[in-house]
């Protein structure tokens, strides 16, 4: 029997980190809450959640060294899973009341406010994942995950021109318009949705990525 894979969630003063706890724990995975730079390189995942502003969200990142953690891991390949305001502070920028703040950088594009007739987009909602998708593999085509977010990023522009590289698979869902909900991309994987609030398809979800650990 292999030991169970060890997995950090990423406290860097926003998100839902137990929520995210209890959810990984679930899976049989060994979790621990820290911001501690060594146990956070040396996890077999790395978990970043996020709620609030991207802006605010990327200041505590950087005090925490989250950004240098991260970019340092994915370096190397080992996995690390953002979700929700942790999957948007992965692309360029965030645009927030007019205000353009620089992201990671790990994907081109920028987070924008959604338009639709009711924002924010809170509840239960269905996703249009890719063929081949790992990180929704045994999940119904009509599964349902829990969104809140009034920002998304809407359009998807990286490109891989190398062959033997795989291209990244990108999941998307519609709120007024069509915005990106997953991607996968080598180590890098992350969600807009709370996997950890969407019920058996969530647990679901955490389970296929504590798989690929």
């Amino acid at each position: 029997m292999s030991a169970p894979r060890k997995v950090v969630v990423f406290d860097y003063g926003f998100g839902n980190v137990r929520s995210a706890e209890r959810a990984l724990a679930r899976t049989g995975a060994e979790v621990e809450i820290t911001r501690d730079f060594d146990t956070a390189m040396n996890a077999d995942g790395l978990l970043v959640p996020g709620v609030g502003a991207f802006a605010a969200c990327m200041n505590g990142l950087r005090a925490a060294r989250g950004d240098w953690i991260i970019d340092r891991r994915l370096s190397g390949g080992r996995p690390v899973m953002g979700i929700c305001v942790g999957m948007q502070i992965l692309f360029a920028r965030g645009i927030e009341h007019g205000v353009e703040t620089e992201g990671l950088d790990e994907w081109p594009g920028s987070v924008e406010p959604l338009q639709a007739e009711i924002v924010p987009h809170m509840g239960w909602n269905t996703v249009d994942a890719p063929a081949g998708s790992e990180l929704f593999a045994g999940l119904d085509p009509d599964a349902r995950f829990y969104f809140v977010h009034s920002y998304a990023v809407h359009d998807w522009s990286l490109e891989t021109h190398n062959p033997a590289m795989n291209a990244p698979k990108v999941t998307w869902s519609t709120h007024g318009e069509p915005f990106v909900a997953a991607v996968e991309n080598g180590a890098l994987w992350a969600t807009q949705f709370h996997p950890e609030k969407s019920g058996d398809a969530g647990a679901q979800l955490l389970n296929n990525w504590i798989g690929t650990l």
